[in-house]
């Protein structure tokens, strides 16, 4: 696996959290966030490097979205 840095339109709210929204993927598509399941402060194992992990629901699709300040990633597959 490997990090696949992702655009993302995120709220940030007056408290300071976070909330993304939707994610852009390298082809350029967008993927809107349905749900967000579950955030915690976590390692990525896959991919390596840690930040604050949600557990985001995309369609029927679940997958993690890592912010490592500044960043956001996404764990990919190898090309």
């Amino acid at each position: 696996m490997r990090k696949v840095f992702v655009e993302v339109t995120a709220r940030f709210d007056t408290s300071g959290n976070i909330t993304p929204l939707s994610i852009v993927w390298e082809d350029g598509v967008r993927f809107e966030i349905d749900r967000i399941l579950d955030m915690r402060r976590a390692a990525s194992l896959k991919a390596g490097g840690q930040g604050i992990r949600y557990t985001v629901q995309i369609g029927s699709h679940r997958t993690y979205l890592f912010y490592e300040e500044p960043r956001w990633f996404v764990e990919g597959k190898e090309r």
